[in-house]
């Protein structure tokens, strides 16, 4: 009888009961809205924007109640006006166009690489092409381009670069944490990411000017000295008339669960890392199968893993009998959106889809797998052999039709 598997790829750690306990003191307070302290009092949100800003080695940080929402004002706060263009690579998801769209620009898509990383020559060309003044780069599913090369090139085309962080949270390039390279950066903590308040998400800067407006823009009104790491009052004395308000703050709630898990945040990129190694060692020894290559400057963090079977015949058939045995796959390369997962040519509201043949190629045979700590690395065997014996078994479809 063929081996199965029986763990869920979508069930996360539950939530500590050092995090419990924070939320339950919160909620006894009754004081979940951030600005709801009393005189002196500091709040859960703006000791974890001081912590997480602490962290990451940078000024500034504010908490946002999505990822998604804080790539829409960083867009705004850093200036970007209705109809500006502004580029990102086309492997990504749905909510980083969306947020484009919502702060008003229009999207450039450029290509991606072998690694699934911003193709560098197709992005100065881009920048060539249009013009724009704004790189949105998306470290999709955790993918780390060149910074060096990437800041380089915005710097000679006077490109300001945000950086979409939603996959790279604790991750480094040479050393510098992912998320401190661009004039601003976005995290997410939805329940998928690297800290989990269901949703959730923070903005960071080391530009007070983009930060006041930020802060602005998330809806403080009149509070906004009210934050962990605002900028001097006298930067909001224009800004905070001349912004409008967006209201997407985070609540105290979510802030006192992510403080907790910000103090483990180092240990379980190390146990991604740890499944992600025995991952990768499995998929190796699969001949069909073709990984990114990690460089040597990369500081990764695995909470997902990606593989090409180029030679599949039957991609449908082989996701469908992996799930069968309980292997979820997600596949990039279909035309129609589906769960979380969207090709950039069926964002229809972007207009007509460029021609990006190098990521529909890659794309087309490209799978991934997410790596809940649910797991551990006995599984990731499992897992790799049931991928093995079902790609092995369309290999021998094809031989016996023919």
């Amino acid at each position: 009888m063929p081996i199965s598997f029986d763990k869920p790829f979508t069930q996360q750690e539950p939530i500590s009961e050092e995090a419990i306990t924070k939320a339950v003191e919160v909620m006894r307070t009754g004081k979940l809205h951030r600005y709801n302290t009393a005189p002196g009092e500091t709040s859960e949100a703006e000791m974890l924007e001081k912590e997480f800003a602490d962290s990451l080695g940078v000024k500034f940080c504010l908490a946002c109640a999505s990822g998604g929402y804080a790539i829409h004002i960083a867009l705004k706060a850093c200036g970007l006006q209705r109809g500006d263009t502004v580029m990102t690579n086309a492997f990504t998801l749905a909510p980083v166009p969306g947020a484009i769209d919502n702060a008003g620009g229009k999207v450039a898509l450029v290509e991606i690489d072998q690694n699934y990383c911003v193709d560098l020559n197709h992005l100065e060309a881009t920048m060539k092409l249009t013009s724009s003044k704004f790189f949105l780069i998306s470290h999709m599913r955790g993918h780390l381009a060149d910074m060096d090369a990437v800041v380089k090139l915005c710097k000679q085309y006077n490109v300001t670069l945000i950086e979409d962080c939603a996959h790279t949270m604790g991750a480094f390039w040479n050393g510098k944490a992912s998320g401190s390279f661009g004039k601003a950066a976005c995290f997410s903590t939805q329940t998928y990411k690297h800290i989990n308040s269901g949703e959730g998400g923070f903005l960071t800067t080391n530009n007070k000017e983009v930060m006041a407006r930020a802060i602005m823009h998330s809806g403080s009104y009149m509070l906004f000295e009210r934050h962990g790491t605002a900028p001097d009052k006298e930067v909001f004395k224009d800004i905070k008339l001349d912004t409008p308000n967006y209201s997407g703050r985070m609540d105290n709630l979510r802030a006192s669960i992510l403080r907790v898990q910000l103090q483990t945040l180092s240990e379980n990129c190390k146990r991604w890392n740890r499944l992600y190694q025995a991952a990768e060692k499995g998929l190796r020894k699969i001949n069909s199968i073709t990984l990114s290559e990690r460089p040597r400057q990369e500081t990764y963090v695995g909470s997902s893993i990606q593989f090409r079977a180029d030679n599949l015949n039957d991609v449908s058939g082989f996701i469908d009998r992996c799930a069968k045995r309980g292997v979820e796959l997600k596949w990039f390369g279909n035309k129609e959106p589906l769960g979380f997962t969207s090709r950039y040519d069926s964002w229809r509201y972007l207009g007509e889809a460029p021609t990006l043949p190098n990521t529909l190629k890659i794309l087309n045979r490209t799978f991934d797998m997410r790596l809940p700590l649910t797991f551990n690395e006995k599984d990731m065997g499992t897992i790799t052999a049931i991928i093995n014996e079902e790609l092995s078994h369309d290999t021998a479809r094809v031989s016996a039709n023919h």
